[in-house]
Protein backbone atom coordinates (compact mmCIF):
# COMPACT_ATOMS: atom_id res chain seq x y z
CA UNK A 1 0.00 0.00 0.00
CA UNK A 2 2.35 2.50 0.83
CA UNK A 3 4.58 1.69 -2.14
CA UNK A 4 1.55 2.52 -4.15
CA UNK A 5 0.24 5.87 -2.13
CA UNK A 6 4.18 6.95 -3.03
CA UNK A 7 4.11 6.29 -6.35
CA UNK A 8 0.50 7.90 -6.88
CA UNK A 9 1.82 10.69 -5.32
CA UNK A 10 4.80 11.31 -7.91
CA UNK A 11 2.69 11.09 -10.44
CA UNK A 12 0.51 13.77 -9.38
CA UNK A 13 3.40 16.20 -8.58
CA UNK A 14 5.02 15.34 -11.45
CA UNK A 15 2.51 16.87 -13.96
CA UNK A 16 2.12 19.65 -11.41
CA UNK A 17 5.62 20.59 -11.50
CA UNK A 18 5.57 20.31 -16.04
CA UNK A 19 2.61 22.46 -16.15
CA UNK A 20 4.08 25.31 -13.91
CA UNK A 21 7.00 24.94 -16.09
CA UNK A 22 5.47 25.41 -19.15
CA UNK A 23 3.48 28.28 -17.38
CA UNK A 24 6.80 29.95 -16.33
CA UNK A 25 7.90 29.27 -20.14
CA UNK A 26 4.78 31.24 -21.44
CA UNK A 27 5.62 34.18 -18.81
CA UNK A 28 8.72 34.53 -20.07
CA UNK A 29 7.09 34.87 -23.93
CA UNK A 30 7.07 38.31 -23.69
CA UNK A 31 3.58 38.64 -23.53
CA UNK A 32 2.29 41.51 -21.27
CA UNK A 33 -1.23 42.02 -19.41
CA UNK A 34 -2.30 44.27 -16.59
CA UNK A 35 -1.61 43.29 -13.40
CA UNK A 36 -5.68 42.42 -12.26
CA UNK A 37 -5.89 39.70 -14.85
CA UNK A 38 -2.33 38.49 -14.36
CA UNK A 39 -2.95 36.32 -11.44
CA UNK A 40 -6.49 34.54 -12.89
CA UNK A 41 -4.47 33.94 -16.43
CA UNK A 42 -1.58 32.50 -14.46
CA UNK A 43 -3.55 29.95 -12.54
CA UNK A 44 -6.02 29.08 -15.86
CA UNK A 45 -2.69 28.43 -18.13
CA UNK A 46 -0.71 26.19 -15.31
CA UNK A 47 -4.36 24.37 -14.62
CA UNK A 48 -4.46 23.77 -18.51
CA UNK A 49 -0.77 23.36 -19.39
CA UNK A 50 -0.98 20.33 -16.38
CA UNK A 51 -4.11 18.85 -17.60
CA UNK A 52 -2.62 18.96 -21.20
CA UNK A 53 0.69 17.08 -20.45
CA UNK A 54 -0.33 14.60 -17.98
CA UNK A 55 -3.34 14.03 -20.58
CA UNK A 56 -1.05 13.30 -23.47
CA UNK A 57 1.68 11.40 -21.16
CA UNK A 58 -1.41 8.81 -20.09
CA UNK A 59 -2.10 8.49 -23.67
CA UNK A 60 1.86 8.13 -24.54
CA UNK A 61 1.82 5.38 -21.92
CA UNK A 62 -1.06 3.56 -22.86
CA UNK A 63 0.63 2.90 -25.66
CA UNK A 64 4.09 2.55 -25.04
CA UNK A 65 4.16 1.73 -21.03
CA UNK A 66 8.05 3.04 -20.62
CA UNK A 67 6.97 6.36 -21.28
CA UNK A 68 4.90 6.11 -17.55
CA UNK A 69 8.23 7.83 -16.47
CA UNK A 70 7.37 11.15 -18.22
CA UNK A 71 4.59 10.98 -14.92
CA UNK A 72 7.81 10.36 -12.69
CA UNK A 73 7.81 6.88 -12.40
CA UNK A 74 7.49 4.05 -15.17
CA UNK A 75 4.75 2.14 -13.58
CA UNK A 76 1.26 3.51 -12.59
CA UNK A 77 -0.09 2.38 -8.77
CA UNK A 78 -2.33 -0.47 -8.30
CA UNK A 79 -5.61 -0.29 -6.31
CA UNK A 80 -7.42 -2.89 -4.65
CA UNK A 81 -10.82 -2.41 -3.15
CA UNK A 82 -11.33 -2.24 0.89
CA UNK A 83 -11.07 -5.29 2.65
CA UNK A 84 -9.15 -7.21 0.64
Amino acid sequence: MTHDYLISLIRTAVPAAVGALLAWLASTAGIVIDGDSSTALTAGVVALAMAGSHALARVAEAHWPWLGVLLGTPAAPTYEAPGR
